[in-house]
């Protein structure tokens, strides 16, 4: 059995897997969110642990096995979340990827944007880990000289609760804004540029190792390699097949994130996307990715259902926006965490505009779906200016892919087929594969055999015509 840990922004889910890629059993735990302030964004440690412990024994009992047959562990995680601990102990609630409270310091530092955007391949946002880590040493008063500190996102804490190790792996490194995107080590100049100690970054490794074995688990046997580690949106790349140069794939989670794989060298975007690391390989060679991210994707239906109690759950948001054949004028910025690429605009908010008195919930509903669809067209146009020639037909997975009306909405106006798998599981499934791969139990041919497509949506004319105008309206109002 394999083993594979996604630890998300809103549930922490185990699943188990046999040595041909098959699903034998999953469980999730939802985690607690923290809104301390307007913008601020937090997830207790204790609450992730616990999370993930529970996942981990619930997926065991499920499957009803030993834990003894698993034989590799993968881990895939929220990227750029982050917080301070001495040795074990933690000093401060993580400071999720969300997150906008060091805004300001962000436009202290856009005159270095040019230099830290060469090295790391990240413009200058709240968004990446270093200006939260910057924040945390001056709001706990911790001195450069205590080299007991160490900053930890989340598969370095989960590393170091089921190791006893200190590391960080690179594809999440490479969130941090600190570590120079080509030597895949921590950066001196950017170090600085932050005012970041170098002794309180853990140590860079693979994104596949033999080194890190389970120890001190009472719910797991040491010494189970944790062969395999990526952030989530790595992870479901991994998980879609997209090992391979040009590849991609829109990931429908919390947030909606786009990656293309730009092989082995990085691509300097000249749109406003990111250029980050897809996978160290164990034999330490390296995939690049170009990528857009939408900060709000999910967590919109999520804010529909339990702030306005538009729905009861996230399903019904389907229904609801198929009563109408038409937004009617209605316009959603689901802007709640500030607009990410290609606008990084962190101080916008949430919109919901063009309402008249005869707008209904079902306007509101078709609305938030064409929303979501528009900022993956902006982030998609983006990269086709940064890879000219770029034709794909996109693959899905994420939560929100099980919506048909978004998947048509999606293909509609991409003019692009959207190919859904029928394992939606592609985050975990992905980091459960790359362990596997890491110790010989699987190879690269067999997990391609393992995916199967459960549905593809094509564009249709008449929809798409009826999209354009809109969307051309949703650009206008979110570049203004």
């Amino acid at each position: 059995m394999i083993l594979a840990i996604d630890q998300g922004t809103t549930s922490s889910r185990a699943i188990l897997l046999d040595a041909k890629g098959r699903l034998i059993a999953s469980h999730s735990v939802a985690i607690v969110q923290h809104y301390p302030k307007p913008g601020w964004v937090e997830h207790d440690p204790k609450d992730i642990w616990s999370s993930v412990e529970k996942s981990i024994v619930g997926a065991i009992r499920k499957a009803r096995i030993s834990p003894k047959k698993i034989l590799s562990i993968g881990i895939s995680n929220q990227r750029e979340t982050v917080s301070l601990f001495d040795g074990d102990k933690p000093l401060h609630r993580f400071i999720v990827w969300q997150d906008r409270r060091t805004s300001d310091e962000c436009q202290k530092l856009k005159k270095f944007e040019k230099i830290i955007q060469k090295k790391s391949g990240l413009p200058v946002d709240p968004y990446f880990s270093s200006t939260k880590i910057r924040w945390l040493i001056e709001k706990l008063k911790i001195s450069p000289s205590q080299k007991s500190i160490r900053f930890r996102t989340i598969e370095s804490f989960l590393i170091s609760k089921m190791s006893r190790k200190d590391f960080t792996e690179a594809t999440n490194a490479s969130r941090t804004s600190l570590m120079n995107l080509q030597s895949l080590k921590w950066d001196p100049e950017l170090l600085e540029i932050f005012g970041i100690p170098k002794s309180f970054c853990p140590e860079i490794i693979s994104s596949q190792n033999t080194e890190i074995k389970t120890k001190g688990l009472h719910f797991l046997p040491d010494g189970i390699p944790i062969s395999g580690i990526l952030g989530d949106q790595q992870a479901a790349l991994f998980g879609q097949m997209g090992w391979r140069a040009g590849e991609g794939k829109i990931t429908f989670g919390t947030g909606s994130f786009i990656l293309l794989n730009a092989g082995e060298k990085p691509i300097e975007s000249k749109n406003s996307l990111v250029s980050t690391l897809a996978i160290q390989w164990k034999d330490r060679k390296k995939l690049y990715a170009l990528e857009g991210s939408a900060f709000i994707c999910g967590a919109w239906i999520q804010w529909l259902r339990d702030e306005l109690k538009l729905i009861k759950n996230s399903a019904e948001i389907e229904n609801l926006a198929e009563k109408v054949s038409s937004s009617e004028g209605v316009m959603v910025i689901p802007a709640l965490s500030g607009m990410g690429a290609p606008f990084w605009k962190p101080e916008m908010r949430g919109e919901i505009l063009g309402l008249t008195r005869g707008s209904s919930q079902s306007h509101l509903a078709r609305a938030s779906l064409e929303a979501l669809a528009f900022q993956n067209r902006a982030l998609i146009d983006a990269m086709k200016k940064d890879s000219p020639g770029l034709k794909l037909n996109w693959k899905v997975d994420g939560g929100a892919v099980k919506n048909n009306l978004l998947m048509q909405i999606q293909a509609d106006i991409l003019q692009s087929t959207i190919i859904r798998p029928k394992n939606l599981e592609a985050t975990a499934f992905g980091a459960g594969m790359l362990s596997a791969h890491a110790l010989d139990l699987i190879d690269l041919k067999t997990i391609e055999k393992s995916w199967k497509q459960e549905r593809s949506f094509k564009p249709q004319r008449t929809s798409s015509a009826d999209l354009v105008p809109l969307y051309a309206r949703w650009l206008q109002r979110v570049s203004s």
